[in-house]
Order: structure tokens, then C-alpha cells, then sequence
């Protein structure tokens, strides 16, 4: 495979760095088969491209995978669980027409100051679709089937890996992005694979360190998973 690497830019998770990014440079065609190895090398999707941090001065970024059949919720997650317990699971591959004006709530209400914002319709068919591989579509419903979350999520070989989750944001009191997680983690489970991925965690990041308390887990560091409980 060929791989190449990109410019310096400002980093969108530790303001006073620069990131820089290696970028799968195969055929279209390769790229399915590819994925799950280079997940393995901690890669990630981003629309139809597959990539990991390469910053020639920083090493903060390391791959977390869950050991979901080592998994067993917390007692701030049970209670999570049961906050939720009213919500229904349903599962597509096709986009619905509910799905961006959900996220575009989300991203204007929770995150006015990251680099997504603000919220475009482009931006985010641009992230989330691929040309190559579709992704499945998670939703959280209310009984009267309201929409009240999406988590986005890649199927790979040993897995499912976490593509992002947005929810609606006047029901932040639900703990909306731990519960769809846990809904990741079962569906795993239920497909008789080891590894839900959950992209990069960054210690010296607030908005990250929610990954760390799913445990087991494992990190990638130095090209070595580690393990942590």
C-alpha cells in the first residue's frame, strides 16, 4: 500500500500544536480489504479516507480499542443504562432524512467551539459517507419514535469501530454518548467480536478522557496494544 503524508496544521484537540497526518493512499478497490489491518496499525475513517496521527513532535494520540467481552458497566454506567432503559435500538445502513438535522443540533449546541462548527450539510456527508464501505447507522428512539441519537459505526473484521455519535442536546441529562457506547459494546458482542474502537484518546484532553472509563481496554502505544483495567 501507499501511503502519503500531509502538511502541518494546527492541531484541533491541544491548541498550542501542530498535527500531521499519514493518509492511505490505495485504490479505491484495496481499501476494504485494508481497513480492519490498518486498524490494527491504529487507522481511522474519515469520509472515504483512512488515516492516523503522524506528528513529528507529539505522540499523545493513541488508538483505544474496548475488550467488550471483558466488559462490565460501572455503577455510574448501570445507572446510565437505566436512565435509558425506555429507549429502542434500530439498526440501518441507509440514511434518513431525521439524521442531519439531529446533528447539525449537536454540533451547534455542544461543540459551538471545535472545528466542526459550524455545522454543514457538505461537512457532514463528507465525514460520514464512503464510497467504498457503507457504515451502520445505530439510533436511539424514544416509545413514540422520536429520534434521540445516532451513533455512526464501521463493521471490520474483529469488530466495530466508533464513527461519532451525536445526539439531541436538550436531553444531555440522559448521558446520551456513554449509553450509545454501551449499545456499540453490546452489538459487538452480539456479532461474537472482540473490539469495539473508540479512535484516539488524548490524556491532556478533556472532552476525551470519557474512553478511558470503559474498561478493559487496550492503547495503542509505541505499535504495541497495552492494556489497561
Amino acid at each position: 500500500m501507499k501511503f502519503g503524508i500531509t502538511q502541518q496544521f494546527p492541531c484541533n484537540y491541544l491548541p498550542d500544536r501542530n498535527e500531521q497526518l499519514l493518509v492511505c493512499m490505495a485504490p479505491v478497490e484495496q481499501l476494504p480489504g485494508a481497513y480492519s489491518q490498518l486498524m490494527h496499525a491504529g487507522f481511522r475513517r474519515s469520509g472515504d479516507q483512512l488515516y492516523r496521527p503522524h506528528c513529528p513532535t507529539c505522540n499523545q494520540c493513541n488508538s483505544v480499542r474496548i475488550m467488550v467481552n471483558s466488559f462490565s458497566p460501572s455503577k455510574s454506567q448501570k445507572r446510565v443504562l437505566q436512565k435509558n432503559k425506555d429507549l429502542r435500538i434500530h439498526l440501518t445502513y441507509e440514511e434518513r432524512d431525521e439524521h442531519y438535522p439531529l446533528y447539525e443540533r449537536y454540533i451547534e449546541a455542544m461543540h459551538s467551539d471545535g472545528s466542526m462548527y459550524p455545522a454543514s450539510y457538505s461537512q457532514y456527508a463528507n465525514f460520514i459517507r464512503c464510497e467504498w464501505k457503507k457504515p451502520l447507522f445505530m439510533e436511539a428512539r424514544a416509545k413514540d419514535k422520536t429520534l434521540l441519537a445516532v451513533a455512526v459505526t464501521d463493521e471490520v473484521e474483529d469488530g466495530l469501530s466508533a464513527l461519532y455519535t451525536y445526539f439531541a442536546p436538550e436531553y444531555a441529562s440522559r448521558s446520551l454518548g456513554k449509553y450509545m457506547i454501551m449499545q456499540q459494546i453490546a452489538r459487538t458482542r452480539d456479532l461474537l467480536l472482540p473490539f469495539l474502537y473508540l479512535g484516539y484518546q488524548i490524556d491532556d484532553c478533556r472532552k476525551m478522557n470519557y474512553k478511558t472509563a470503559f474498561k478493559p481496554y487496550q492503547r495503542l502505544m509505541n505499535n504495541t496494544w497495552t492494556l489497561f483495567r
